[in-house]
C-alpha cells in the first residue's frame, strides 16, 4: 500500500497564513498519537540541525516553536535536540554546541523548551543498540535519543555531497549518531587530490581537522588512514582539485546511514513523525558556514509517519520543479535529476531502496494537499 504524505505549498492569503497550513500539517499526520498516554508527560527528542554558525539555510526556529507548543498541549514534555560533528567546527562538543544553537535563535525563549546535546559534552554520551544487519551488529546513538519516549524529525531537505541529498533519512541516521557512530559510518570514504591540477595552496591542510591532509613539495596527500569523509576540502578547495572518489565507498556509506536510521528507529515504531523543508533547497550540507544559492525555489513543507515515502516525495518534487538561473544546476529543466545534475556520480536512491528493503517504509506514496 502507498504511504500517506502531506504536504502544503507557500502560497498564503491574510486569512490562511503558512502557520495556520503548519498547524494542519502536524495534526494530519498525527503529531498528538506520538505521546503515550499510559505514561504520564513522556520525553519527547524534536530532532533537528541547528545549522553551522553563519550558515542560514536551516530551518526557521519559529515553526520549531509551533511544534513544541502542541507537544506541551498534548502533554508531552519537549526537548530539542542534535548530536554533536564528527569534524571540529562551531557543534563539535556541546559549549560550541549550545552556542551556536542559542546564537542561531534556538534559545528557550524562542522555541519554549530546553536544548539537550544528545551525546553529551564530547559525543560520548551514547547507547549501543542492537541491530544485526548487512553492515553492522550494532549502533551507537546519542544517549537522549535512545531514552525518549517518542520522536519528531525536524530536516531542511537539500542536497548532499555525499548523499546526494538530505533529508530525514539522514536527519536521523547520520545526525542523531554519537561520534563513534558518525565515524563509522564516513570512516572508508576518503576524498582525492587531483595531484595534475594542484597548485599546493595548503587551504585544504589548514582546514582539515583531522590533520589528514599534508603537502609534499607542491602537492597535497591526503591519509585515508586519517579522514572521516567529512569532505570539507572539497569545499574549501579553491581551485576545485579535490573530489571525491567514485568507487563502492559511496554506496556503503549510504547503506550505513540507513542502518543507524533503522537503529534509532528501532522501538518507537508508533511514535515519530517525520517533517522536511523543501525551502531554500541548497546544494550542500547545512554544517558548513555558508550557504549557497538554492537550487530551485521554496516548494513547501511535508509530514508523514513513513520516512521513506517522505524523502521519496521531497526527491521528487524537487526533480519535478524548473531549477534556478544563476544555481550550481546544470540542467535547469522540470523533471530533470537535480541531484545528479550536481553530484553527477552519486546513485542517491541507494538509501531508499535500502530503507525500503530494511522495512523502514516505502517509496510508495499518496501525496495529499492540506
Amino acid at each position: 500500500m502507498a504511504s500517506q504524505v502531506f504536504c502544503f505549498d507557500l502560497r498564503v492569503t491574510t486569512k490562511d497564513t503558512n502557520f495556520k497550513k503548519f498547524g494542519r500539517l502536524l495534526e494530519a499526520a498525527d503529531l498528538k498519537g506520538i505521546v503515550q498516554r499510559k505514561k504520564k508527560r513522556p520525553l519527547i527528542g524534536i530532532k533537528l540541525h541547528f545549522g553551522e554558525k553563519g550558515n542560514t539555510s536551516f530551518i526557521r526556529p519559529i515553526y520549531v516553536r509551533q511544534v513544541v507548543d502542541k507537544l506541551w498541549e498534548y502533554g508531552g514534555r519537549p526537548f530539542i535536540t542534535d548530536a554533536n560533528t564528527v569534524y571540529v567546527g562551531t557543534r563539535a562538543d556541546a559549549v560550541d554546541h549550545l552556542t551556536t544553537a542559542i546564537q542561531n535563535g534556538f534559545a528557550y525563549a524562542v522555541v519554549n523548551a530546553p536544548l539537550v546535546i544528545a551525546d553529551g559534552l564530547r559525543g560520548t554520551a551514547e547507547a549501543e543498540v542492537e541491530i544485526n544487519q548487512e553492515l553492522f551488529q550494532s549502533v551507537f546513538i546519542g544517549e537522549a535519543i535512545v531514552e525518549a519516549e517518542a520522536l519528531v524529525s525536524l530536516a531542511h531537505f537539500k542536497l548532499h555531497e555525499l548523499s546526494g541529498f538530505g533529508g530525514a533519512i539522514k536527519n536521523v541516521g547520520m545526525g542523531c549518531a554519537s561520534r563513534r557512530g558518525k565515524l563509522a559510518q564516513h570512516s572508508n570514504i576518503a576524498p582525492k587530490v587531483n595531484e595534475k591540477k594542484c597548485t599546493g595552496c595548503g587551504d585544504c591542510v589548514a582546514h582539515c581537522a583531522q590533520e589528514a591532509i599534508r603537502l609534499e613539495g607542491d602537492k597535497a596527500v591526503i591519509d585515508p588512514a586519517k579522514c572521516v569523509g567529512c569532505a570539507e576540502c572539497i569545499l574549501v578547495c579553491p581551485y576545485g582539485n579535490i573530489e571525491i572518489q567514485w568507487n563502492e565507498s559511496i554506496p556503503v556509506f549510504l547503506k550505513k546511514m540507513v542502518e543507524y536510521t533503522y537503529g534509532v528507529l528501532k522501538g518507537k515504531p508508533a511514535r515519530i513523525v517525520f517533517v522536511n523543508f523543501v525551502t531554500q533547497v541548497s546544494p550542500a550540507c547545512d554544517c558548513y558556514g555558508h550557504n549557497d544559492l538554492p537550487i530551485v525555489g521554496d516548494l513547501g513543507i511535508l509530514a508523514s509517519r513513513d520516512i521513506v515515502a517522505l524523502d521519496q516525495a521531497c526527491a521528487d518534487l524537487v526533480n519535478s520543479s524548473p531549477g534556478l538561473p544563476g544555481s550550481s544546476l546544470k540542467d535547469l529543466t522540470a523533471g530533470s535529476d537535480k541531484f545528479r545534475s550536481v553530484y553527477p556520480k552519486i546513485d542517491w536512491e541507494i538509501q531508499l531502496d535500502y530503507a525500503e528493503k530494511l522495512g523502514l517504509g516505502s517509496r510508495r506514496y499518496e501525496l495529499i494537499k492540506i
